[in-house]
């Protein structure tokens, strides 16, 4: 059982998808002993590439839970899309980053956008660094999200289609979540992807 499994943070917490710092509060993982608030950015602020240089694999970019450091790394690997959102000041904040896998996994559990059905292969839903626990999709579960600005064609709406997390898997591989069905497979690093940045709070208890 995961430290998040144990232990529940025990302060006041903002609502999934209320706005809270720069963008909209999507959940909480865990990573060495410690709770982080993570939050989404809107919209407007998603931007496009591809991961990195097919062929290539980056020293400090394989973290489930640091979307920073990994994106960081990224970008001093010589990453424009890694760059770009480092670059990123919204709401008075410029710690923004692509999500990590574990970050990336409660976005599309708390805001899927579609009524699609969930392909559940492999272990998609599974995140062991999320509180709770992220238990693996079935074909109801996720459902459409509950909140309306997040539904297919409001306007927080994630596209239908696959974004990058910022964990590597391999020289030419990298995560990504896809925003219909579900699926949280390796693709090539040289696709031209979306991402939706990231940026996380400690949560002081």
């Amino acid at each position: 059982m995961s430290v998040a499994a144990k232990s529940a943070p025990s302060a006041a917490l903002p609502e999934i998808g209320a706005p809270y710092g720069g963008g909209f509060f999507s959940g909480i993982t865990e990573e060495g002993g410690q709770y982080y608030l993570n939050i989404t950015a809107g919209a407007e602020h998603e931007l496009v590439g591809a991961w990195g240089k097919y062929g290539e694999k980056i020293e400090g970019a394989s973290s489930f839970t640091d979307s920073r450091s990994n994106t960081e790394a990224m970008a001093a690997a010589g990453s424009e899309l890694a760059q770009k959102v480092l670059s990123l000041q919204i709401g008075g904040h410029n710690d923004w980053a692509i999500p990590a896998r574990d970050v990336q996994e409660p976005q599309h559990r708390h805001f899927k956008p579609t009524t699609e059905t969930n392909y559940c292969w492999n272990r998609d839903g599974d995140n062991p660094n999320s509180y709770p626990v992220g238990e693996l999709y079935t074909e109801e579960s996720p459902s459409q999200t509950i909140h309306e600005a997040f539904r297919e064609g409001g306007p927080e709406a994630f596209q239908a289609r696959a974004y990058w997390s910022s964990s590597q898997r391999s020289a030419n591989y990298a995560f990504g979540q896809f925003f219909d069905d579900g699926i949280q497979g390796i693709l090539g690093k040289d696709l031209e992807l979306r991402v939706r940045p990231v940026r996380r709070e400690l949560l002081i208890q």
